[in-house]
């Protein structure tokens, strides 16, 4: 598969998202993935870890939703895992379904750490926490600290928690879609 053919299949499902909810929060599915890009690319992410801010909840979407995966209506257990999967499978970097795959062990980590991070979520994603495992334990602390996408995974998870601003227009995905690809062509390498 080419990168334009990778990335033309992402793009394609995320439009798709445009009308989707965001499971518990007021604004789209896609919404939130540009939001948590802009966030990334605001905040000088570099281009992979941009996509990965993008990408994160691809999960959710890219594999049918089904009564035995359903977490009581708040999208898909084990999302992160099925999104990295999938991105791998397009052919993305290891880096980018690393960082997509450890999004929800860095909201684990978080709120195991900051009880202010933890009182700050919003109530779905309170809610999700439970079907993740709740805030992680100190070892399982220590282990993902030691772990080498665990500065940039943190980043991600925060910009993940502030992409979630209703109202705010849509970006045109087009820029979105060419660094897709850039990333795309930089993972073949």
């Amino acid at each position: 598969m080419t990168a334009e053919q990778a990335v033309s299949e992402l793009f394609s499902l995320c439009r798709q998202q445009a009308g989707a909810s965001y499971i518990g929060e007021d604004i789209s599915q896609l919404e939130h993935m540009v939001q948590a890009a802009e966030l990334a690319q605001a905040d000088g992410a570099d281009d992979e870890l941009v996509l990965a801010a993008f990408c994160h909840d691809v999960g959710h979407f890219c594999t049918p939703l089904t009564a035995a995966n359903s977490m009581a209506g708040l999208g898909r257990q084990g999302h992160e895992r099925v999104g990295a999967h999938w991105l791998r499978e397009l052919g993305f970097s290891e880096r980018l379904a690393g960082l997509v795959a450890r999004h929800v062990q860095a909201k684990r980590y978080l709120c195991w750490r900051d009880a202010a991070y933890l009182s700050g979520l919003s109530l779905a994603s309170r809610q999700t926490l439970d079907w993740q495992g709740g805030p992680m334990t100190g070892e399982e602390a220590a282990l993902f600290e030691a772990d080498p996408l665990f500065a940039d995974s943190l980043r991600l998870r925060r910009w993940d928690e502030a992409a979630k601003v209703p109202g705010r227009p849509l970006a045109d995905l087009a820029p979105w879609q060419a660094l897709a690809v850039r990333v795309r062509l930089s993972a073949a390498v």
